[in-house]
């Protein structure tokens, strides 16, 4: 089939690649021409693991990228696959969406046939209903439903694994509202059904979609708050949190996963995600008040890791390491990171801070400019007088002698991934 992807960030890039990659006919539609121009070239835009070589694969054959808006007539379906980035009181921003929308409603205009538009981009229930499909209608002159039709298709994507979790979902969710529009979802899925071993494939309402995307952020985020909350109790009485969450793990009830207590939860979705439901059920007069725990657990967890090291010496005039930047390790991206808050809290207290991070300096140079960088973790122990593990990237749980090179061999883990001996003054967060 011939697809078009109006965005390439994160989810656009990765779904145009992979829809290549299932036989589809792909282009992605951005207004960047660098971004643009990198497609064309065979390069990704973004970091990530499996990525650069579907790129490298389909880009000139089943992939290509432009900026030109009428391209998209020559396709069967669109997938808006945008940035919808938080406010200030943690609503999402549709101001990419709302103009997409209208551009891709523009150019449906010149359109004869049936054309299916697929969100992508995580929203709130009714957006693409009452957002979307407006805009895309009074563009086009078209009708939603008849000469058009919407569908929600959320993404489940995790960075750092993203190629790996579509090519090999838990789920495909489909919401749509006629049956022309399951028919083609199911044509675009196939490929990727058969691919799978027949992976279940949920078929729901539009607003049911939304919320499906939504409320499985939500339960991981609260899970792993949870989680931190319990080791954070047992850390109060000297009890190995990893012994009893690995435990409780073993319950089919409960599940290993998300049971990784430490620092807390980052990245582009979990902490937009959570602040975006908590907003739009504050609006409906609801107060989500196990949601918004999990919010207060997983940002008191930077703080609590910090008085760990103040119990030792005041930060002032100390040099301290911060290892591992990025939210996760397998990406450079540091929105959400928990490493953010610990630089600013020690900047804040006077410290000399060197950071580190295999892949994400760039990024975090330019959030905080005036802060040294190390090219290895190794030499971001020289001379330190504490270094705190904010990343659990592979190559920290290999550190060993190279602590021996810090002035105060003080290791705050906040990611329980370096190993305690002696000579190191070494306590885990959890």
């Amino acid at each position: 089939m011939k697809l078009s992807i109006i965005g390439s960030g994160y989810v656009g890039t990765t779904i145009a690649a992979c829809f290549a990659e299932l036989g589809h006919d792909v282009v992605n539609v951005d207004i960047d021409e660098d971004i643009v121009a990198a497609l064309n070239d065979g390069r990704s835009p973004i970091h990530e693991p499996g990525l650069d070589e579907l790129v490298a694969e389909h880009a000139g054959d089943r992939l290509r990228a432009t900026t030109d808006y009428e391209e998209i007539l020559d396709t069967d379906a669109t997938f808006l696959a945008l940035p919808t980035p938080a406010t200030d009181d943690g609503s999402i921003d549709l101001g990419a969406v709302k103009a997409a929308s209208t551009s891709l409603g523009e150019t449906l205009a010149a359109k004869d046939d049936y054309h299916l538009v697929v969100t992508k981009s995580t929203v709130v229930p009714t957006t693409t209903e009452e957002v979307v499909g407006p805009r895309i209608a009074a563009a086009s002159g078209k009708t939603v439903g008849e000469e058009f039709d919407i569908a929600m298709n959320p993404e489940f994507q995790r960075e750092g694994t993203a190629v790996e979790d579509f090519l090999a979902p838990d789920k495909i969710v489909l919401g749509a509202h006629t049956d022309r529009a399951y028919d083609l979802l199911d044509d675009i899925f196939a490929p990727l059904v058969e691919r799978a071993d027949e992976p279940p494939v949920v078929k729901t309402g539009i607003r049911e979609a939304e919320m499906i995307k939504y409320a499985n952020n939500a339960f991981l985020a609260a899970k792993i708050s949870l989680a931190n909350d319990l080791a954070n109790i047992c850390k109060e009485f000297g009890v190995d949190s990893a012994e009893v969450l690995d435990a409780i793990g073993l319950d089919s009830r409960i599940g290993s996963a998300f049971l990784g207590a430490g620092l807390g939860w980052g990245g582009s979705c979990f902490p937009k995600d959570t602040a975006a439901i908590i907003a739009a059920a504050r609006g409906r007069g609801y107060e989500p008040r196990l949601l918004q725990a999990a919010v207060d657990v997983n940002d008191g967890q930077p703080e609590r890791m910090l008085d760990l090291l103040r119990e030792r010496f005041d930060p002032e005039g100390k040099r301290v390491a911060v290892l591992g930047l990025s939210f996760k390790p397998g990406t450079d991206d540091i929105r959400g990171s928990r490493s953010i808050p610990l630089v600013e809290a020690l900047l804040d207290a006077g410290a000399d801070v060197v950071g580190y991070d295999p892949v994400a300096t760039e990024n975090m140079r330019e959030l905080f400019p005036d802060i040294d960088y190390a090219d290895s973790a190794a030499a971001a122990l020289v001379d330190a007088d504490a270094a705190l593990v904010a990343t659990d990237w592979d190559e920290f749980a290999a550190l060993d002698e190279q602590f021996d090179e810090m002035r105060e061999p003080v290791v705050i883990d906040g990611r329980r991934i370096v190993t305690r001996r002696d000579g190191i003054d070494y306590e885990s967060l959890v």
